[in-house]
């Protein structure tokens, strides 16, 4: 009887984690989506060339293309810019952001996510080649968990306010309206100021703690020529705590995740002497490196989630089956773990 129950309390423990994963993944489809919606509304709708208007000379244009040039006039602007009329740079600055940068994005996410579902429904999830026994090994402490998750809610409310400020005009003005976008873009930029450093705190914890782990060697190369195992094609590699692939994430977070978080706080922190120009670039480079960061997350929300099976466990309980620690990190668990497994 008490076998019973404890299998349908795991039942429902595993149903709510389902609904929760899932969940997950369709709030960041929905997110990653968003943006395609109005290239897909143009493409319906066709392109309406604007009518001719008739063109009228201002009588003041000269002074303000001298201004443009960079001729200096008053203000009561105190500081690098004072007497600055027009910064030229702006008009640039929005023609690379709402062009280039907001043009490519949404493909670059809508790619990677669009790959990563084909390999799912062609090689399907990674299963354990042999049954559960029910023999848990640790795996990551309450301390390291709660650091992951911490860090990586903080990167959801990031990537989902900036990709709502990076395509809000384009995308959520004409669903929202003026007065409701105007709201929502308002909290979403201090969502996304706050959080940001933030961020940086929990993404600079993770790697001094996990550092000495995700030293490359060269089994690490062997594991990416069938991914782990997930090709089905030979057998499986050999891996330690960490294997190839997640050192690969760790790495993408020490580099680019770092570098979209120092350029974050160059437009946070306007108050150490950065001019207009600078903020400019920095915000280029924040939201081209954050496009390449959230593609990549992709593949480890993935793995994490729906890719393996048994993978989720190891971070949401801190355990994993005997069974997992054997298939995908064998060489830790013959050196740390065998011979001390713990029965659920």
């Amino acid at each position: 009887m008490d076998n019973l129950v404890k299998q349908a309390v795991r039942g429902r423990l595993r149903r709510r984690r389902r609904l929760a994963v899932w969940g997950l993944c369709a709030l960041l489809t929905v997110a990653m989506l968003l943006p395609l919606l109005a290239y897909f509304g143009t493409w319906l709708g066709g392109v309406h060339a604007a009518p001719e208007q008739t063109e009228i000379t201002n009588p003041r244009a000269n002074t303000w293309r001298a201004a443009r040039d960079g001729v200096k006039g008053f203000t009561t602007v105190q500081g690098q810019e004072r007497g600055v009329l027009i910064q030229n740079g702006g008009q640039n600055w929005r023609e690379i952001r709402n062009g280039l940068v907001a043009g490519i994005s949404p493909w670059v996410l809508a790619g990677v996510f669009l790959a990563i579902g084909g390999f799912y429904i062609v090689k399907g999830k990674d299963r354990l080649e042999e049954r559960p026994s029910g023999q848990m090994v640790p795996r990551w402490s309450l301390p390291e968990r709660m650091l992951h998750w911490i860090t990586a809610t903080l990167f959801v409310a990031l990537a989902l306010s900036g990709l709502s400020m990076l395509f809000g005009r384009r995308v959520l003005l004409p669903l929202f309206g003026p007065v409701g976008f105007s709201w929502y873009a308002g909290y979403a930029m201090k969502v996304h100021n706050y959080c940001g450093p933030l961020f940086l705190v929990g993404v600079i914890l993770e790697i001094i703690s996990w550092v000495k782990y995700n030293i490359p060697k060269r089994i690490d190369l062997l594991w990416f020529k069938n991914l782990g195992g997930m090709l089905g094609e030979g057998p499986r590699p050999h891996a330690e705590r960490i294997n190839g692939g997640e050192k690969a994430w760790f790495w993408v977070i020490a580099t680019i995740g770092l570098g979209v978080c120092a350029a974050g706080l160059v437009m946070d922190f306007p108050n150490f002497g950065q001019t207009r120009e600078t903020m400019q670039i920095a915000n280029i480079i924040h939201a081209s490196l954050a496009t390449f960061f959230i593609a990549a997350s992709f593949g480890h929300i993935y793995i994490g989630t729906i890719g393996a099976e048994g993978t989720f466990d190891g971070m949401w309980r801190g355990r994993v089956s005997v069974e997992w620690a054997k298939q995908h990190q064998d060489l830790w668990y013959e050196e740390v773990v065998a011979g001390k497994p713990s029965q659920e």
